[in-house]
């Protein structure tokens, strides 16, 4: 039988693809990774469905801590948010995944990798630009792509063969990640509906508010209320704590890979939270410059990584730069957490450059004379005034 390696999420496109490739003669070793997001016990259930749909063999990867060092670390010191809005919740796992299962299917000698990747996404992209870089040998298998298949038609094919779970709750895709889990429907489909509250895996439980504070190391978050973790588990916890509020709930409007604009909702509580703290810190702690020069380079990064081309070498002078503006940038931000949003109350920090020692903005000064900053205003300006001098017209 010919060996195939299908990326396993336990929905309903990857359903259909272990049932329909199983049936087409293919050896399916059907391979999840977990970047976040699933309990012991939703894996194993996973694990058992993927053999209700004629897998050889199934295996869970954890790659929780390679995610967070590889890429999440990185867009938290770059505050990147996708059109002011995404934190690339679903872009950036992908990355993650497409590079695990590409070295499993050379483990065990697989000629074929497939995915369940329709042909109007941006997942596609992401995961045949890693598997071509990475495995070039191996041929790449998409059913959903291919055949064009609407949800429906999944889900009768499904129940035609056997597999009778709950597949009308499919009518929402969901992907849980580390970093947030993004909610596509009916209604993204659409530029006008919102998503219905039931659509949300996490319900609002908390309606008064509650005062955290969030403890950043080198740009890294390392404890919350004075407790420390490691990053990657700071986040989840963070995210339980928060996700009962409902906080970090949106709908991200954007254009794909592919050239047309897409919607997806999604919720978030502690990338977004975490995001706009850090960037409060780094306002504090760094100069004018770099604050400016990392959001530039920042943007690119974001969008680099949303494209697929984590590969490229660029990515890694970035990632340089990033982690060298972050030597300054630790302290305490506190934060209140409030139904469906939160705000941001103040840091502590010893790299705080608003020192009053130094002076207060619009009250007084210390560091120079009225006369010396009446010289370098007229300095500052002096170019200005040249340049409409002798051209009076501009």
């Amino acid at each position: 039988m010919k060996k195939l390696v299908l990326a396993y999420s336990g929905g309903l496109d990857t359903s259909y693809c272990a049932v329909s490739l199983s049936k087409a003669g293919f050896d399916v070793h059907a391979v999840s990774i977990n970047t976040g997001g699933f309990t012991l016990e939703e894996i194993k259930t996973i694990e058992n469905n993927a053999y209700k749909m004629g897998v050889s063999t199934y295996k869970n990867i954890d790659a929780i801590n390679t995610y967070y060092h590889k890429i999440i670390k990185y867009l938290i010191f770059g505050n990147v948010l996708k059109n002011n809005t995404y934190p690339l919740s679903v872009s950036a796992e992908r990355v993650i995944q497409a590079i695990e299962i590409a070295k499993y299917a050379k483990s065990i000698g697989a000629k074929y990798i497939a995915h369940g990747s329709t042909g109007a996404g941006n997942d596609q992209v992401r995961f045949d630009m890693i598997f071509q870089t990475l495995a070039p040998e191996i041929e790449i298998v998409t059913p959903i792509r291919d055949q064009r298949i609407p949800r429906q038609e999944e889900i009768d094919y499904l129940k035609d063969n056997g597999i009778a779970l709950s597949w009308e709750k499919a009518k929402y895709s969901i992907n849980k990640g580390l970093w947030g889990t993004s909610i596509g429907g009916e209604e993204t489909l659409t530029s006008e509906k919102p998503l219905p509250e039931f659509a949300y895996p996490s319900q609002v439980e908390k309606t008064s508010t509650e005062k955290i504070k969030l403890t950043f190391l080198k740009g890294e978050l390392i404890a919350i209320n004075d407790k420390e973790e490691t990053s990657e588990k700071a986040i989840q916890t963070l995210n339980d704590i928060a996700s009962r509020f409902g906080i970090g709930r949106d709908i991200h409007v954007g254009d794909t890979i592919v050239g047309i604009k897409g919607r997806v909702g999604f919720e978030a509580a502690a990338a977004l939270i975490i995001i706009k703290a850090h960037h409060l810190l780094e306002k504090h702690t760094l100069t004018k410059w770099q604050l400016q020069h990392k959001e530039h380079i920042s943007g690119f990064y974001g969008m680099h990584l949303h494209e697929g081309l984590y590969s490229d070498p660029v990515m890694r002078n970035i990632e340089a730069f990033l982690e060298s503006s972050q030597t300054q940038v630790s302290g305490d931000v506190f934060v209140s957490l409030k139904p469906y949003h939160f705000t941001l109350d103040g840091i502590a920090s010893r790299h705080d450059l608003m020192n009053a020692k130094y002076g207060s903005y619009g009250e007084m000064n210390t560091g120079w004379t009225a006369e010396e900053v009446k010289g370098f205003i007229k300095v500052l300006g002096n170019q200005n005034k040249i340049y409409q001098q002798i051209n009076p017209q501009s």
